[in-house]
């Protein structure tokens, strides 16, 4: 069996959870990464773009977090903070988020990071059969059932958009 092609698409594999890796040509000049992804997604119709899910890493008073929220809005991180049971949440330093985690600014996925860190995922991927998230590498995203990234990933669910 070949070796998985990023640490996330391997957590994946090791937990049994089926899934999909959608790829598409990542622009190296982007820095909106979600919206990138929305935009190469939606693409051809069968995706909405409520389904594709950014993963974000914040600061909470006891270390570091993730926050997966639908790429198209903005977190509050109030809301993260609290359904994590932490009295407040910034946004973590890049080069921290990167070196705990294991992956560039804009391929944070929320599996197969190299700390697994408390994570709470916005509820409305409850919505959805189907949600897509980063595989590990820009320009590449993974479909998962949100119950599937709940139980891999230990994420309390919330309503964390702003």
């Amino acid at each position: 069996m070949a070796a998985a092609a990023t640490p996330a698409l391997a957590a994946l594999t090791k937990a049994g959870v089926p899934h999909e890796v959608v790829k598409y040509d990542h622009d190296s000049r982007e820095r909106s990464f979600g919206a990138e992804a929305v935009r190469a997604l939606t693409e051809a119709g069968d995706i909405a773009p409520e389904q594709i899910y950014k993963t974000l890493v914040i600061a909470v008073p006891a270390g570091l977090a993730v926050a997966v929220v639908p790429a198209s809005s903005k977190l509050s991180l109030k809301a993260a903070a609290a359904a994590l049971g932490a009295a407040r949440a910034g946004m973590a330093d890049r080069v921290v988020a990167e070196r705990t985690t294991g992956y560039v600014l804009g391929a944070v996925s929320p599996f197969g990071q190299r700390k697994r860190l408390p994570t709470v995922l916005d509820a409305s991927a409850l919505d959805w059969a189907t949600v897509y998230c980063s595989a590990g590498r820009r320009g590449w995203d993974v479909a998962v059932a949100p119950q599937d990234l709940i139980r891999v990933t230990g994420a309390v669910t919330a309503d964390i958009r702003a």
